[in-house]
């Protein structure tokens, strides 16, 4: 598959990133379907993008034109079968695995067998998710940072089973996107997360241990370390359960007790306070 092959792109999962993919590829040219699980989400995710466009338009990054037209190549469904015709899928679903494996089997089963299919996923095994279809050698990790039309790095993850070729169709296709692909292997957390968790995690401990309040700890490391955000605001955006999954991942694969998630962090998660999309984290966000 040459990159000029592609035409349409199929986004599943209408949330935080799966609408901000949406957008990416759609503002790069892209027709795109993105789909949820009901009408209802698909259609939050793509008054989500709508806002963001706007706030694009009134800024005088983008004309009134580039907004409509980016909005007029945005199919929205309820149905993964819609998706049948897309020449590339990219999966942005909870980070669940039995969740991927059934979106990966039916893809795998829809999409003609040349369509390569990519994951969001933030910490789950590409080498794994490849062994839920029929075309591992055309898995690959496409790791999008978030804010997704804000943040220009794009973690690739190249599966034991990923082929060079699909490599470098990727690498092509995130650039299309205004992005900044780099290249890393199959790895519990991969780079950003392998690096990223633990330190937030030590700020969860920190607060854990009454060693400074969430304010103390996020200032000293905007102002001492040059972070635009602190650690457990970033959690917060994030999301805290996204950590504690990411972290105890990385917990169960290398066994490493640096990677144990802060008693703080799992008493959250069990109470509901999952951070900004919860209204409440270490922060609160209710107004």
């Amino acid at each position: 598959m040459r990159l000029e092959d592609v035409k349409k792109i199929g986004v599943v999962g209408a949330g935080t990133m799966g609408n901000g993919i949406a957008q990416v590829c759609a503002m790069a040219g892209y027709q795109v379907v993105m789909r949820d699980v009901t009408l209802e989400l698909t259609e939050k995710g793509l008054n989500t993008i709508r806002k963001s466009l706007d706030r694009m338009v009134k800024k005088g990054a983008i004309s009134a034109e580039e907004k409509e037209a980016t909005l007029s190549r945005i199919q929205v469904t309820e149905k993964l079968e819609d998706l049948k015709d897309v020449d590339f899928a990219i999966e942005a679903v909870t980070e669940n695995i039995d969740v991927k494996e059934e979106v990966f089997k039916t893809l795998d089963s829809l999409c003609p067998p040349q369509v390569i299919l990519a994951s969001n996923t933030s910490s789950i095994s590409i080498t794994k998710i490849a062994t839920f279809t029929k075309r591992p050698s055309q898995v690959i990790g496409m790791h999008f940072m978030n804010p997704v039309p804000v943040m220009k790095l794009i973690e690739l993850i190249e599966g034991l089973q990923t082929s060079q070729e699909t490599s470098d169709l990727v690498v092509k296709l995130s650039e299309k996107l205004g992005k900044v692909p780099v290249v890393i292997k199959d790895s519990p957390g991969f780079v950003s997360n392998r690096v990223l968790m633990p330190m937030i995690n030590e700020a969860i401990f920190a607060l854990y241990e009454g060693v400074g309040s969430p304010e103390a700890i996020d200032t000293i490391m905007k102002l001492g370390a040059n972070h635009p955000m602190g650690p457990l605001a970033l959690a917060d955006l994030i999301g805290l359960d996204t950590c504690l999954y990411i972290l105890q991942v990385m917990y169960d694969s290398f066994g490493d007790p640096k990677y144990r998630p802060c008693p703080l962090l799992v008493k959250m998660v069990d109470a509901g306070y999952l951070g900004r999309k919860a209204g409440k984290g270490f922060y609160s966000y209710s107004s």
